[in-house]
């Protein structure tokens, strides 16, 4: 004889106090992303799922929010995506379809991209790892998606390097080289400064898909620095970079103002109420302690001030 089981969650809590985010953390899938002409890029991205949640309900229907995420995500491994956050908004609404009782749904998720390149001077073929990030936020009102990533690359500090060229400045006069030369040489030869490993993020954010490419976003990060860096590097290749970096030097201030002028750039399209996270984290050298610096801002503003420079 079978009998009907309680639905606990839809039962009255004994404190009812609503709660703006319950769901579920570290789920792995495989996501399939379409590439014209190319195979796909298959990436193996965790994803955090979460709706919100009134006073008057006790739980949110785990086992319902897996069976969603798990629909959706399956079919986007089986059927080409075009982006990830494509897969973050679709999931973020059929969570909402399926809980009459959520007013807001969110989907997010992390991945490793990794990507082909040439070295700069040996020009050997290598890859280079990204950590790119996606999500949706869906209610009634519509659905906005984000999409990012956070890349590394090598600054130079501009305030050692300031006191190294006055250092060689001064030697070079009291070994008797004239002003003009000393001018050119040190032009023509970036002096040393400390150096740092940067990391550099940049996400944009939209109602609906942000149609943004994601390789863009990824080439705006890492040129925000003082230099690139590859994972294999013959000789040439690191006097490239340290040449690169050296002639460059940028403090992580700098660094945020680059990402803020490359936004502008090459994302003329997207509307003034669009929202760009650009940060910087340095990795200091010569200190115990890291530098950080960032700016939240739409669009509309950050066309205003970036053309303010011309």
């Amino acid at each position: 004889m079978s009998h009907q089981l309680p639905d606990v969650q839809a039962t009255s809590p004994d404190v009812t106090v609503g709660l703006s985010q319950v769901g579920v953390t570290g789920v792995d899938k495989l996501v399939k992303i379409a590439r014209e002409g190319k195979r796909p890029i298959v990436l193996t991205a965790e994803f955090e799922v979460f709706v919100d949640l009134p006073g008057w309900r006790k739980g949110a229907d785990m086992s319902r929010n897996m069976e969603v995420i798990d629909e959706i995500l399956e079919d986007a491994t089986r059927e080409e995506a075009y982006g990830v956050e494509e897969v973050c908004g679709e999931a973020a609404e059929r969570l909402l379809e399926r809980h009459d009782y959520t007013s807001r749904a969110e989907v997010s998720m992390e991945a490793e991209f990794m990507r082909r390149e040439q070295t700069p001077a040996s020009d050997r073929e290598t890859q280079h790892t990204v950590d790119i990030v996606a999500s949706a936020t869906a209610t009634d009102e519509g659905t906005r998606e984000e999409i990012g990533a956070t890349v590394t690359g090598m600054t130079v500090c501009p305030c050692s390097q300031g006191m190294s060229t006055s250092r060689a400045k001064q030697t070079l006069e009291d070994l008797g080289v004239e002003e003009k030369t000393i001018t050119e040489f040190l032009e023509e030869v970036p002096q040393p400064g400390h150096s740092q490993r940067g990391h550099a993020t940049l996400t944009i954010e939209a109602n609906g898909d942000p149609s943004v490419d994601l390789n863009d976003i990824i080439d705006i990060a890492r040129d925000s620095m003082s230099a690139r860096i590859y994972n294999l590097a013959k000789r040439p290749d690191e006097d490239h970079m340290t040449y690169e970096a050296h002639a460059d030097a940028k403090f992580v201030e700098d660094c945020v103002r680059a990402l803020a002028e490359g936004v502008v750039d090459e994302f003329d399209h997207l509307a003034d109420d669009a929202v760009i996270t650009m940060s910087q984290s340095n990795d200091e050298s010569i200190h115990q302690h890291n530098a950080h610096a960032e700016r939240i801002v739409e669009m509309g503003t950050l066309r205003e001030e970036v053309s303010q420079q011309y």
